[in-house]
């Protein structure tokens, strides 16, 4: 197998750098430990865009407005919130008219006097429906090497959308427009996983939020605010509308690591035929003393099992699901098409970013497995493409098999070729 190659990303911690003022391994320290506000001028350089400083170019009031009312957008890419409690879909969506058989559009009427009432516009999977942050968004989860999501929470003035809560993943805000103050307590849970959400502990999280913030702080357009998961925190927009994005960061932790191990332990046990044979007829499953002798006999053959369970194992296990919980980069599937138009012969063609591949042997030969999905490949075309992987430039291959991967989306054609 070959490590993961992304050709065409750009250089690492493009996009932490970005929304820290910490480098990699000083961000590591307080990673998942402590929330950090990071103002918009401790950024420099890197935070500057050629729209200028700050966050502006990943999502403005424009930006918003044409999501709203312009994208044909469906009801999981919105929710709408005030002081805590979510409206139904149908209240905000309506049918796309003429043409478009879809009945819970984004209706931007309502959604207007919503907003002048006072409620919170969550726009969901910003990550995939708007170009900017979907480039950043990848740029950031190929930096942390954890899953990342974005949304983005536009407040009317003097309006709070959530009461105190705490998330289940860590948490980046980025103040694109306008004033938001936020108030962080500390945890009433440590490292809450998905299945522990705040609604279950809803009376200590109230209690916790009554007390002293641990962290006050208004956030200005270009601050970012990392808060790891656990922590309560609460937010009201000040003066005017305000806008921030939401980066949620799905970490993996040593829970992951535990179900790929006992995947794996319980394969090997079932490989076995003492623990495949049938209990004994007129067994009481339902009586522990019934049950002794057997278990023991599990429990030793598990424990075997689990020390035998090595690295390579739990990565490959663990391989399928980081290729699921992103995307690759975008592709243009016309366009793409279009460079094959006159033969892939002297066609340069590079991996595509993000795309975590990797060439693997199968029964039948090898194949490349990756975000874009599986390709069968001969002995000589998987000994060319792992060279092609690890290569620090674009490269012209076999006219026959640049056209495979190009189909199946691995390869992204590049402008021009030889005369």
């Amino acid at each position: 197998m070959i490590d993961p190659h992304e050709a065409g990303a750009p250089p690492r911690c493009t996009g932490l750098r970005r929304i820290t003022d910490l480098g990699p391994q000083a961000f590591a320290a307080a990673w998942g430990r402590e929330p950090c506000h990071v103002p918009a001028q401790a950024l420099g350089p890197q935070a500057t865009s050629s729209r200028g400083a700050g966050f502006a170019d990943l999502l403005d009031t424009a930006a918003v407005d044409e999501l709203l009312s312009l994208h044909g957008l469906r009801a999981p890419f919105l929710r709408v919130a005030r002081d805590g409690q979510t409206l139904a879909d149908g209240e905000f969506t309506r049918g796309g008219g003429v043409g478009a058989g879809v009945g819970d559009q984004l209706d931007d009427t309502a959604l207007l006097r919503f907003f002048a009432d006072g409620h919170t516009l969550v726009l969901q999977g910003l990550h995939r429906t708007h170009p900017p942050v979907l480039r950043f968004a990848q740029d950031l989860a190929a930096d942390l090497g954890h899953p990342v999501q974005v949304n983005a929470y536009v407040t009317p003035p003097q309006s709070r959308g959530f009461a105190a809560h705490y998330d289940v993943h860590d948490v980046f805000v980025l103040q694109t427009g306008g004033d938001k103050h936020w108030h962080l307590h500390r945890p009433v849970h440590v490292d809450p996983l998905r299945d522990q959400p705040w609604q279950d502990r809803r009376d200590a999280v109230a209690e916790a939020a009554g007390g002293e913030a641990h962290l006050e702080v208004t956030l200005r357009p270009g601050d970012a605010l990392y808060i790891p998961r656990g922590w309560l925190h609460s937010a009201t927009a000040l003066g005017g509308v305000s806008t921030h994005l939401t980066v949620g960061v799905h970490v993996w932790h040593r829970g992951h690591l535990a179900e790929a191990v006992l995947d794996e332990a319980r394969r090997a046990v079932a490989a076995r035929p003492d623990q495949r044979t049938s209990l004994r007829p007129g067994v009481d499953v339902a009586d522990p003393a019934n049950l002794v002798d057997d278990l023991a006999a599990v429990r030793a053959a598990l424990l075997e099992a689990v020390a035998a369970v090595d690295e390579a194992a739990v990565a490959d296990r663990l391989a399928a699901r980081a290729r699921a919980a992103q995307r690759p980069a975008p592709i243009s599937p016309v366009a793409t098409v279009e460079s094959l138009a006159n033969g892939p012969e002297g066609l340069a063609v590079a991996p595509r970013a993000h795309l975590r591949a990797r060439v693997v042997p199968s029964p039948e030969g090898s194949l490349l497995v990756s975000r874009a999905g599986r390709l069968a490949l001969d002995a000589g075309e998987a000994e060319v493409v792992t060279d092609w992987l690890t290569a620090d430039e674009p490269a012209v291959l076999d006219p026959q098999l640049t056209r495979r991967l190009v189909v199946a989306g691995v390869a992204v054609p590049l402008p021009g070729r030889p005369a």
